[in-house]
């Protein structure tokens, strides 16, 4: 249990600087797309990097390998990090699982209501004031330090596996392009050959990353996001070690032992220590868990570089107020859904839900902290602005929609921040009472 609070602790550290470098890759391509260096910035996502698609005899660009290539990686990893919570984590029980659940849900379906009423003619939007940026949103509580209950990032982290999960099955079912339904067959067999890997107890990582990147290839051709191959995939990725820990300590002690017991006076390693040594490595390997392991691979390459690349190719929106005007009711809708619904959802379901003894709130966490969480959980940014791409073809419709995003997710962080600060001095006063 000791190793997966500490990979829980190593996830929260690695979010709270990645939302860090987001904040910072995303103000520098809003200063470069409203600079002098903006028509370049603008034709770089369009540059053709000369590899063509499956189905298409057209080149794939530069921004179409980052949303559809690295997002898929960035997906795989949120795959393991919803399967690792379902498993062993917050949502691995009835009990632990329904409160977080329901604000979750809450937190999806109020926002997509909003959306729907404020444009009941064109409700394609309805996905993008659902989701939640985990990473500015625990980047923001790190920076607060102690003055957040530790209950509180547990009950986000809870919260956004399951508004992930949402954001999943919303891409895969709705978002999607021209079906071809000849690609489910070749899909289908590739998959059923990384399940027989995990069923045959295969616990290496390369075999089911070789065949995950046919099964990407085929989902494209589909039509379905690409991206959601890396969700699949994280699925069968398995979670059991080869080898039990005591047998990697009891192995491990006796290498050691060995080690010790062959040290002479010359000043290199002897063949002994050496075979003693390669026995512990050789245990290490063994004994991690191949989806904590792929998940601790890819947590730095994706906090690090695919959302930061991601953001600074995306965020990039001229600042044009009168587009926002033009396309009011979709801003609305969104802008409105993250800064409103978000709240009302998360505070709101989870207070009735008690209410009527259908779910326990944790007795940690104060409901004044529950609705900073639900402003919190307003904060869309990367994610939103993903499902923008998909929902829209507008460049003008895009750009005022980055915009409300842009402005729900920072006026509900500061909300959000208030709360959790006001909450801390209540919670000081009544101690000291």
């Amino acid at each position: 249990m000791t190793k997966y609070i500490n990979t829980f602790q190593h996830f929260i550290s690695k979010e709270a600087f990645s939302g860090v470098l987001l904040f910072v890759a995303t103000v520098l391509a809003v200063i470069v797309a409203n600079s002098s260096l903006g028509d370049a910035y603008h034709e770089l996502p369009n540059t053709s990097l000369g590899v063509p698609p499956a189905t298409t005899t057209t080149s794939i660009s530069l921004m179409h390998s980052i949303n559809d290539g690295l997002m898929a990686l960035f997906f795989l990893m949120v795959g393991l990090e919803i399967k690792r919570e379902m498993l062993i984590g917050e949502l691995s029980s009835v009990k632990k699982a329904s409160f977080p659940v329901v604000a979750a849900i809450g937190g999806m379906l109020i926002p997509a209501l909003i959306y729907v009423g404020f444009n009941p003619n064109n409700p394609m939007g309805f996905g993008i004031p659902m989701a939640t940026d985990i990473a500015f949103a625990l980047g923001i509580l790190m920076l607060l330090g102690s003055k957040v209950n530790p209950a509180v990032k547990l009950f986000l982290v809870a919260l956004a596996v399951v508004d992930d999960l949402g954001a999943v099955f919303v891409v895969a079912t709705v978002y999607t392009s021209e079906i071809h339904s000849i690609y489910f067959i070749h899909a289908a067999i590739v998959y059923a050959l990384i399940w027989a890997l995990n069923i045959r107890g295969v616990k290496s990582l390369w075999p089911y990353l070789v065949l995950g990147i046919a099964l990407w290839v085929f989902i494209h051709s589909i039509g379905i996001h690409a991206t959601i191959a890396g969700v699949l995939l994280a699925f069968a990725v398995p979670i059991s070690s080869k080898i039990e820990e005591h047998d990697f300590i009891k192995n491990t002690k006796r290498a050691v032992d060995e080690f010790e017991t062959h040290i002479d006076t010359i000043p290199i390693l002897n063949h002994h220590q050496i075979d003693a040594l390669e026995n512990i490595a050789n245990g290490y390997d063994k004994v991690q868990n191949p989806l904590v392991k792929l998940e601790h691979m890819l947590h730095g390459f994706s906090a690090f570089f695919i959302m930061p690349l991601f953001a600074f190719s995306n965020a990039g929106v001229i600042i044009d107020f009168s587009a926002m005007s033009t396309h009011l009711h979709i801003v609305l809708g969104v802008l409105l859904g993250l800064l409103v619904g978000k709240p009302i959802g998360i505070f709101g379901l989870t207070y009735m839900a008690t209410k009527l003894k259908w779910i326990d709130k944790p007795h940690n966490i104060t409901w004044r902290e529950i609705f900073a969480v639900g402003f919190l959980g307003g904060i869309g940014f990367t994610m939103s602005i993903f499902i923008t791409q998909l929902a829209f073809v507008d460049d003008a419709l895009i750009g005022a929609v980055k915009l409300a995003i842009f402005i729900a997710s920072f006026i509900a962080a500061i909300i959000g921040v208030l709360l959790i600060l006001s909450s801390h001095r209540a919670i000081n006063k009544m101690a000291n009472a």
